[in-house]
């Protein structure tokens, strides 16, 4: 990856091709020790100072990987130069070779060079003294905000803003992202405009959807007798003078670097309006469970790392079993946006057809990411995961403490259901009746936060972040460029502009949408 590939993984991948592939029966019964030996926990402080600690455990057990499997994948992450090019990430080495840049949201959380931090720490500190201000009336009484973004700018602060402020919310926040009016017209009942600031964020400010999305936020304060309605945006960019050409004051512009891509900047000022709902102090902790997983993931080699393991089952599964798709269900209310942003996550950094140096992949690249939430899903497509035809491995993930305050036996029972769907998966049932016999042999992975928290979430989002980049690095392609948004929004400029060269399909489609 942009120069620090080590040496040809050719042989690596064909010593893994020609492994056997026991089942997982057959792995429990020659390790009495497995689960064990292949469950990891990262735990970080309770609180900042403590010394109790909490933290966040991940059961790889039900998954395919072998002690023979393990050592071949140990030995394609030699190959691949895995060492070198976490090294390049947490030091500011160029690791999107087609941009030439380099990728610091590590440093967000204080995980990357010293000049990176000290310049992350300012702009958090920035960001801070602005929520605070806020909250302490400086803008007057703002008890809503809309936050207008899309992709990482909307999908990050959404699952934040759902996971955690439910309880108690300092501002009521409404993320908007889809330029179709609805969307923004629900944000509008929700909110009172005498009381409403706008979050504005896009890295370029320049997004299509997001500045239309602005300019009729801002139509709405005035036609709603706001004075001043420019006076109620804080933007959210790496680009400040288009911010200030826009019209913010630039008291009001949060920047964050260019380095840091769209769908890894929550922890940058993208996470404002988190911070403005839930309250500087939790949005530290958030960090701080992020730094937990960066640390673990910088000093840990092999299959000892967390995410390096969850990297080397994806490519089990999606290289050497050719299942095409990922499920993720969370067995937490709390959770629930989790499967939308790991969708963007994974397939927008991983979803590559050729390396990092521009050759063709010789392979599979990133899996289809999907799911839902537990135990709704259990009554819609878990009966394909049991009895279909395809093997899709599966994520669960769950939290031992319950997120609310009825009768235990809600919590209880969300807990033994998700236990005990990894448990079917795994084991299946054999019976005279085809229509009711389950195969078994299906994988999953568990992952069990002490509690949903601010920092459990800043964990679980850093242990898919650094997940998706070892996937990377073992396919020796960039996760940090996604020039295939592109083509489309090229055309439909073009669309607009009507001076494009469109097929017959299109243009009958165009005209009968009223667009030609």
């Amino acid at each position: 990856m942009g120069g620090v590939t080590g040496g040809s993984t050719a042989a690596a991948w064909a010593a893994l091709r020609g492994l056997p592939h026991p089942t997982l029966a057959e792995l429990f019964a020659g390790d009495a020790d497995r689960p064990a030996a292949l469950t990891r926990r990262i735990a970080w402080p309770v609180e900042p100072g403590s010394e109790a600690e909490t933290g966040m455990l991940v059961d790889f057990s039900k998954t395919h990987l072998g002690d023979e499997a393990l050592a071949a994948f140990e030995a394609l992450t030699e190959a691949a130069g895995f060492a070198a090019a976490r090294d390049a990430l947490f030091g500011g080495g160029i690791v999107n070779p087609t941009e030439g840049r380099a990728a610091t949201h590590g440093a967000l959380r204080g995980s990357g060079t010293e000049a990176q931090v000290e310049e992350a720490e300012a702009l958090l500190a920035r960001m801070g003294m602005l929520v605070e201000a806020i909250h302490e009336g400086a803008l007057g009484d703002i008890r809503h905000c809309i936050a207008i973004g899309i992709g990482g700018s909307a999908l990050g602060p959404a699952l934040a803003i759902d996971a955690l402020t439910r309880d108690l919310a300092l501002v009521d926040v409404h993320v908007v992202s889809n330029i179709d009016g609805l969307a923004l017209e629900a944000a509008f009942r929700a909110c009172d405009p005498a009381t409403t600031l706008i979050a504005l964020a896009s890295k370029t400010f320049t997004t299509t959807e997001t500045m239309t999305n602005a300019a009729s936020a801002l139509k709405w304060l005035a036609d709603n007798g706001v004075e001043d309605p420019g006076g109620r945006v804080v933007a959210l960019t790496a680009a400040p003078d288009k911010a200030v050409e826009w019209g913010v004051d630039e008291t009001r512009i949060l920047p964050f670097p260019e380095s840091v891509g769209g769908r890894y900047s929550l922890f940058s000022s993208i996470g404002f309006p988190v911070a403005l709902g839930i309250g500087m102090d939790e949005f530290r902790q958030m960090l701080a469970g992020a730094k937990a997983v960066d640390d673990h993931f910088r000093a840990t080699e092999g299959r000892a790392n967390a995410p390096l393991l969850a990297a080397y089952a994806d490519q089990y599964y999606t290289r050497l079993r050719g299942c095409q798709t990922r499920a993720v269900f969370a067995y937490d209310e709390r959770l629930k946006l989790l499967p939308d942003y790991l969708q963007q996550l994974e397939m927008e950094s991983n979803g590559k057809s050729v390396t990092a140096h521009g050759a063709p992949v010789d392979g599979p690249t990133a899996a289809v990411t999907w799911g839902g939430v537990g135990t709704d899903a259990q009554h819609a497509v878990f009966q394909l995961l049991h009895q279909g035809t395809h093997l899709i491995p599966v994520d669960f993930i769950a939290s031992i403490a319950p997120g609310d305050d009825l009768d235990p036996a809600h919590h209880r029972i969300l807990l033994m259901n998700c236990l005990a769907q990894g448990a079917a998966l795994m084991a299946g049932k054999t019976s005279d009746d085809p229509s009711r016999a389950y195969p078994g042999d299906r994988p999953s992975t568990t992952f069990l936060v002490e509690d949903c928290d601010a920092a459990a979430l800043g964990a679980l989002i850093a242990f898919h972040e650094h997940r998706t980049f070892a996937n990377a690095v073992l396919m020796g392609i960039n996760p940090f460029d996604q020039f295939g948004v592109e083509l489309g929004k090229a055309i439909a400029k073009q669309i607009e502009s009507g001076k494009g060269d469109f097929d017959p399909s299109t243009k009958a489609l165009m005209a009968a949408a009223g667009l030609a």
